[in-house]
């Protein structure tokens, strides 16, 4: 996630890390050459390039407009509602830790508290490294037991299991007389939400767009940027190549950032900060029960990228 401050108008111009422009300034160089190809046959080789009526090229610019913003909003709708499940998740364990440490009468610096605290944060570290594929052992080792880490990696849905181990905590308590019924279902009601966030962000990152939305998307995209100078300089003469790389930006880094937030959880520079919301997630727990070693936040890089 790019994480700026505000700058003024001209240097935004220039802005390069986060703008997707390294990812499509090849193409835009090829329909630049294209601009040139077009103004050179035009006054050189008239006979072998007719000019293009550029009618077609507004009618089918403005219906490609269309297409790409529909999928734009699409994958943004996907963007945004994964951090709304991560915003709700970060407020489902400051409640949780909240429940333990007012409601079960143990010390905040009791080792079950400690525990507790200790999973609830394994299952946000297990969460985000279950979206992104990678191996969650070293999040785990500095907080919970060599033999309980085991068990969890062994587990191809390891929150699930992060939330198995805490229902069992909270069940445990109330067998002990330390709340009754009712405050047992409160309790487990905050686990149903995050079952339920666990369960949204599977669907999220195992079911993407339709892949014929993207192919299509991507061959119309480029023919018509292909094409376009061709189109334009019967009518802008000179200035084709410039005019016909304006627009061809527009579309192709439409395309481009579309195609980084269809999957909002992985590690592009304009994709959710879950490293980052991890470890805020973390220090809200350790904070509630008045932690000696809290984790520094993690700030955004040199390019103001934020992991």
């Amino acid at each position: 996630m790019i994480v700026r401050p505000k700058t003024t108008w001209f240097r935004m111009l220039f802005v390069w890390h986060g703008s997707v422009l390294n990812r499509i300034l090849a193409p835009l160089f090829i329909n630049f050459l294209l601009g040139l190809l077009a103004v050179w046959a035009s006054t050189h080789a008239a006979r072998f390039f007719p000019h293009l009526n550029p009618v077609p090229f507004s009618l089918i610019g403005v219906a490609l407009a269309i297409f790409v913003s529909f999928r734009n909003n699409a994958c943004y709708g996907r963007y945004w509602e994964a951090r709304m499940l991560w915003g709700g998740m970060k407020i489902q364990a400051r409640d949780f830790a909240r429940f333990v440490t007012t409601l079960t009468g143990l010390p905040k610096d009791d080792p079950q508290v400690t525990r507790a605290m200790n999973l609830m944060a394994a299952f946000v570290y297990t969460l985000k490294h279950q979206l992104r594929d990678s191996d969650p052992r070293e999040s785990l080792a500095g907080r919970l037991d060599g033999a309980l880490v085991e068990e969890i990696l062994r587990r191809d849905c390891r929150p699930q299991y992060v939330l198995e181990c805490l229902q069992a905590q909270l069940v445990a308590w109330h067998r002990q007389g330390r709340y009754g019924e009712i405050l047992l279902e409160s309790a487990l009601r905050k686990l149903d939400a995050l079952s339920v966030v666990l369960g949204s962000c599977e669907r999220i990152r195992g079911t993407p767009l339709p892949y014929a939305y993207d192919v299509l998307l991507h061959r119309t995209t480029y023919f018509y940027c292909a094409l376009l100078p061709f189109g334009l300089v019967g009518s802008i003469g000179m200035a084709t190549p410039v005019i016909s790389v304006f627009i061809a930006y527009a579309f192709l880094a439409w395309h481009a950032i579309a195609s980084e937030l269809e999957d909002p959880f992985g590690e592009e520079p304009n994709d959710l900060a879950l490293a980052a919301m991890a470890v805020d997630a973390e220090r809200a727990l350790l904070q509630t029960v008045d932690a000696p070693n809290i984790p520094a936040r993690v700030l955004p890089d040199e390019h103001f990228r934020l992991r």
